[in-house]
């Protein structure tokens, strides 16, 4: 297979964090900028649904929720 090679422009300091992690990680460019993406992909709204109603039932959150909005409410009618 052959793979084409490609010029991309970045900063002096993207390219020295790269090259940070290229020689730590001794991988290629292009593999320190794939785990980069890939790792950035499983930090997306979609990994973090299995966390939402966690606080559904707490009622130390219930709580602190009830307060919030009651101060959020005087906020708005002091300064909105």
């Amino acid at each position: 297979m052959y793979i084409m090679a490609k010029t991309i422009m970045i900063s002096d300091d993207v390219y020295k964090k790269l090259k940070i992690m290229k020689e730590r990680e001794d991988k290629s460019y292009s593999n320190v900028i794939i785990n980069l993406m890939e790792n950035k992909r499983s930090k997306t709204f979609t990994d973090l649904k299995k966390y939402f109603g966690v606080l559904k039932e707490d009622k130390e959150y219930d709580e602190i929720l009830k307060e919030t909005r009651k101060a959020w409410k005087k906020w708005t009618e002091s300064y909105a």
